[in-house]
């Protein structure tokens, strides 16, 4: 078997790329370890920078996400009673989506589907070869045999555990890593939001987050030790704890309800580097992480694969400088990023390890943010999204 483009991964940045090179009639193939049902069972993002929203509409899957987003012109910071608003309307100009990674992804899927592509799933053993040449190949186990797919290009869109960044020696890698001493616990409920916008909440007791997925769907977090279980936090605990993290006006009126997924996510930051290596090119996880703060991974796998398709749309008509300078062009926006997410993580978050001024720096930083409009428009710049 042949095509243009193998992209290892089925997710939303694999589909994604796989949806903008079919539109411009470049032969692609997604190949995925995992079922369709388990990549759509997924529980992941909800907050579309406006490029996003844009890049999706451009690649033809924007209709529902149209008719059933919800668009947010701020968000909410909480510290103790205190709240303020960061108004992303009037400060920047722009707005974000609240559309779910699940949603994204089975749009993406649908769209596939429609245009006949085709998409390999339980794909075992996946490995890259040849990548340093000019003839690369894909191989793969399913159905006790060996598959094998010859490609002028490999797209790496396979997420952190993947082969695609293992495929680059070692030599050739830089890799940058924090890991911060916390996880989110997380619980999705069939409850109305806590408010009509996020609510991010610092206090002396952790993070917490108010986030949501449709007007009946809810997402809330918090804080919590990295020795922490899910079965720590039964669903009464995890309200209780919420609502002292919460100004006691938006606690009293919080609707609480059975959780129907929970889990505990840790948080780090992670970027490797090049993100391109002769025929293999990376985007997405597979070649950084992000705290989920500042609402960035899916958002910097969209902006990766914005780049790259052009790249590979461009080489296909014989221009190779986009693609030799896929790399150089991604990492800028991706180290921005990284930057922006790891400032609000510090910014909202207790640390074990913090001193008495430690603390003191990080309520002047809020009480900064509360009181300048310079301040919050930097926040809203980044946090809205910077330009593609």
């Amino acid at each position: 078997m042949r095509t243009e483009v193998a992209i290892i991964g089925g997710g939303p940045a694999g589909l994604l790329l796989g949806q903008l090179l079919t539109r411009a009639g470049i032969d692609n193939v997604v190949i995925e370890k995992h079922t369709r049902d388990h990549v759509l069972g997924r529980i992941r993002a909800g907050i579309l920078e406006w490029e996003t929203v844009e890049l999706l509409e451009r690649a033809g899957v924007g209709d529902r996400m149209a008719r059933q987003g919800i668009p947010h012109d701020g968000i909410r910071i909480a510290h103790g009673e205190d709240m303020f608003r960061i108004d992303f309307a009037e400060l920047v100009g722009k707005q974000v989506m609240v559309w779910g990674q699940t949603e994204v992804t089975r749009d993406l899927y649908e769209a596939r589907d429609r245009e006949g592509m085709p998409t390999v799933h339980e794909a075992a053993d996946v490995a890259l070869h040849g990548i340093d040449g000019s003839s690369p190949f894909v191989t793969w186990r399913k159905d006790g045999r060996e598959h094998r797919l010859d490609c002028d290009w490999i797209a790496g869109c396979d997420g952190f555990h993947g082969a695609s960044r293992r495929a680059i020696p070692e030599s050739r890698r830089r890799e940058y890593r924090r890991a911060y001493p916390f996880g989110w616990l997380g619980i999705l409920s069939r409850t109305p939001p806590a408010a009509e916008e996020l609510i991010y909440a610092a206090s002396g007791r952790g993070f917490a987050l108010c986030s949501m997925r449709r007007p009946d769907l809810s997402r809330h977090y918090i804080q919590v030790p990295l020795t922490d279980r899910i079965e720590d936090w039964p669903d009464d605990a995890f309200w209780a704890e919420l609502k002292r993290r919460l100004p006691a006006k938006v606690a009293a009126a919080l609707v609480t309800g059975p959780s129907i997924e929970k889990s505990i996510a840790p948080l780090r930051s992670f970027v490797s580097e090049p993100m391109r290596h002769g025929r293999l090119c990376l985007a997405g996880d597979a070649a950084h992480i992000v705290p989920p703060t500042g609402a960035k991974g899916l958002n910097l796998a969209a902006s990766d694969v914005h780049y790259l398709a052009e790249a590979l749309i461009a080489a296909r008509h014989g221009r190779m400088d986009a693609i030799d300078g896929y790399s150089a062009r991604a990492l800028a926006r991706v180290w921005k990023a990284e930057r922006f997410s790891w400032w609000m993580t510090m910014l909202l978050h207790s640390f074990p390890e913090e001193t008495p001024f430690d603390r003191r720096i990080r309520e002047a930083d809020l009480a900064y943010l509360a009181t300048s409009q310079a301040a919050r428009t930097a926040l809203a710049e980044n946090y809205v999204g910077l330009p593609f």
